[in-house]
Formats: C-alpha cells, sequence, structure tokens
C-alpha cells in the first residue's frame, strides 16, 4: 500500500473512511474475520476467543508505516517495473535469486510483498512451536494483513493509484469505497482452509491473479469517465486549510456495476489463503493444543455465537445481520483472556497448569492487547521447525 499513513483511532473497530489502508482498515478487518470462520474446530475456538483481538492488530501493519519507512514496500510489488509483457517470468520466484538479479535495494524499492508473506509466516510457525500466544496472535494478524494486501491488483504496479493515467483515487475507490459502500452485496462464504505444501508457489499465484485484473481496473474506470462530466465524477473536502479530491459516489455506483465483481472475488479469496497458511504454519509449528492456551475452553454463550456467525458466513448474512466487527462502533472489549508471551519471564517454559496463572505482561514486540488472558500450558517444545530456504529481505 502506498497511502499517507493516518493514525488509528484507539480501538476503533467502526466503518472505515476510506483512506486508510489497503483495503481500508474496513476491508482488511473484514477479511481477517472471515478467515477465522474458515480455519477447522482445533483452531478455531482459540481464535474466536480471541477474535476482536486478533481483528484489532491486523492493521497494525499500516499503522506503523509513517513511523517505520522499512515498513512501505512490505506492502506491494511493483511487477510492471521488471517487465510490461509478463513480469513473471523475469523476477525469480526465490527471493535470494531475486536479489542477485536485481539487487536488495531494487526489490526494496518496487515491493517485497510475497517475500514478506512467507517471512510472516515463518514467524507464525515458529511462535506455534513455542506456544506464544502473543506471538500467534501478532503474526496472524500480520499475515492477513500482508497476504490481503497481494490480493488487490493495485498493489503490483507502479500506477498504483492511477496517477499516471490521470485516474488518481483509483486505489481508494477499489479498496475501500466499493467494500464499505457494497459489502451487503458481496459474498464472503470463502472455502475451508487447506494445508498449503507450497506457500512460495501460493503467494505467487495469488499476486500473479491480482496483477491479471489490472487492465480491467482502469479500463472499466476510463469508460465510466468518458460519460460522467467532472463536476459529478468528482468530489471535494476542505480540511485544515487543504482541498483533496475524491471519486463521488455517484462514480462509486456506476465502478461497482461495473467491477464490483472483480472486488468480491478477491475480498473473498483472500480470507481461504490467510486461514490455510494460519492452518499450515500451525502444522508445521507442531499443532499445538491451542485451547491449552486458554484460560478456559469456549463457554455456552462463546459455542452458540460461534455458531449463530458460522451459519451466517455460509448462508452470506454477516453483513446483513451486522456480525462484522468493522461494521460496529467502537466498544470497550470484553475482559476475557489475558494473552502471555512465551518469553514473558512470568510464563516461563515448562510452566504447569498451576503456575500458569501468574500475571504477566505482553511481549515488548506485541502490540498492548485489550485486557485478554490466556494461560500458557506445558512445554514450549524442543523439536526444531524447518522453513524452506526462499530467503527473506
Amino acid at each position: 500500500m502506498k497511502k499517507p499513513f493516518l493514525p488509528l483511532l484507539l480501538a476503533a473497530l467502526t466503518l472505515a473512511s476510506g483512506t486508510a489502508g489497503a483495503w481500508g482498515f474496513f476491508g482488511h478487518r473484514t477479511i481477517t474475520q472471515v478467515a477465522v470462520y474458515a480455519l477447522p474446530a482445533a483452531m478455531q475456538g482459540f481464535y474466536f476467543r480471541n477474535l476482536a483481538e486478533v481483528v484489532r492488530q491486523c492493521t497494525a501493519p499500516d499503522e506503523r508505516r509513517n513511523d517505520d519507512p522499512a515498513e512501505g514496500p512490505k506492502h506491494f510489488i511493483d511487477m510492471d517495473h521488471y517487465s510490461e509483457i509478463n513480469p513473471f517470468a523475469r523476477v525469480p520466484r526465490q527471493y535470494d535469486k531475486a536479489v542477485e538479479k536485481f539487487t536488495a535495494d531494487t526489490l526494496k524499492k518496487y515491493g517485497t510483498v510475497p517475500w514478506v508473506i512467507l517471512e510472516t509466516q515463518a514467524s507464525l510457525t515458529e511462535a506455534f512451536h513455542q506456544r506464544d500466544s502473543a506471538a500467534i496472535l501478532k503474526y496472524s494478524a500480520e499475515l492477513s494483513h500482508y497476504v490481503g494486501d497481494a490480493f488487490v491488483p493495485l498493489h503490483t504496479t507502479i500506477n498504483y493509484d492511477g496517477q499516471l493515467t490521470d485516474q488518481k483515487g483509483l486505489h481508494g475507490l477499489w479498496e475501500s469505497q466499493l467494500p464499505e459502500r457494497f459489502i451487503a452485496e458481496y459474498k464472503l462464504d470463502s472455502e475451508p482452509a487447506k494445508y498449503v505444501k507450497d506457500p512460495l508457489d501460493a503467494v505467487w499465484l495469488a499476486v500473479q491473479a491480482s496483477y491479471g485484473f489490472l487492465g480491467e481496473t482502469f479500463d472499466r474506470a476510463a469508460k465510466i469517465e468518458k460519460t460522467m462530466k467532472p463536476e459529478v465524477r468528482f468530489t471535494f473536502a476542505h480540511k485544515y486549510g487543504k482541498t483533496t479530491r475524491r471519486y463521488s459516489d455517484a462514480f462509486a455506483a456506476e465502478y461497482q456495476k461495473a467491477v464490483g465483481g472483480m472486488v468480491n472475488f478477491r475480498l473473498k479469496g483472500a480470507p481461504t489463503l490467510i486461514a490455510s497458511l494460519w492452518l499450515t504454519a500451525w502444522q508445521n509449528g507442531g499443532k499445538p493444543d491451542l485451547n491449552a492456551l486458554m484460560h478456559h475452553k469456549l463457554g455456552k454463550e462463546e459455542k452458540e455465537r460461534l455458531a449463530t456467525e458460522l451459519t451466517a458466513w455460509k448462508k452470506n448474512t454477516l453483513a446483513q445481520d451486522q456480525l462484522l466487527l468493522a461494521q460496529q462502533k467502537a466498544k470497550k472489549v470484553e475482559v476475557v483472556e489475558e494473552i502471555k508471551s512465551a518469553k514473558d519471564p512470568a510464563a516461563p517454559a515448562g510452566a504447569g497448569a498451576d503456575d500458569a496463572d501468574a500475571p504477566a505482561a505482553p511481549a515488548a514486540d506485541s502490540p498492548a492487547p485489550d485486557k485478554l488472558k490466556v494461560k500458557t500450558k506445558g512445554d514450549a517444545g524442543t523439536e526444531k521447525v524447518k522453513t524452506k530456504g526462499n530467503g527473506t529481505p
């Protein structure tokens, strides 16, 4: 994502404004929530218990872009920089080979999202291996964000906002305005998660599919522009002495008719790959008992709520039933679990059920949790996790 950073309001699970981040905060949160429904039962209870937390953290990569100059390139890859004709034949999939061919500086300049996804999944695998609740949620959320970015066509081109074709604002229109306004028309019943034998291949296929939608993304907007006058096509906002321009609701409605199916297709596909990569990391991390990482298993009320949401997901009524967290106004998060890190001295590896209740602070490198509780139980494990040598930036 190559947009100016806009800070996230505290605990904001509100409808995104359409100017913040890839897919907007609304889109990223929706994708992350739907991914939880695609998980198998062995993982779903843990993720559902911590649903508000993983959804909250999924926008962290966008939130830190203003303070971390190295963050920006992690959200995109400008494939057309390398070639406008089949660039996927020119760019090696393996990071080390791509560096050898183009240099690390070139890759960082034109984006590294495929390799960042693999790097984040490796971190998630290790988090499962360590039975580290805080790290599991952190890397699950961030993996969701980067995979979501890879599903946006405009994250694969130099002309990321239509600025080179006099279509500036197209980025926010495609990934924010349309999902926010028309989510009730979209199908969110994604496929169940499956183990991914070759994550590198799966990620590059997602990027290649996104790139394939670029022509329609620009061309269909251009057709509408020819028939709609500028005064109708755009709307202007005056704030802090500055005037900003964006596509109008009238244009968005026409663009929805033209590309809404494409936006929905990419929005629906992302949760399946995200959940599948979560599942793959869990299996490669030793299949830890995630129920043992919770203070207590899901209660009757939680199970009923999960069943309701799963039914709505399968029937495609999540948005209509107002069950998406991204649709809800900010509210105080219920005290359910306190997330503990396996690295916390108060929760050492090997702690039994009796001493796992000792108070512990969140990991220093993890966002502060909203007063959630998790009991770390059992060994951190001694087996080593092997990851493929794809190389990461």
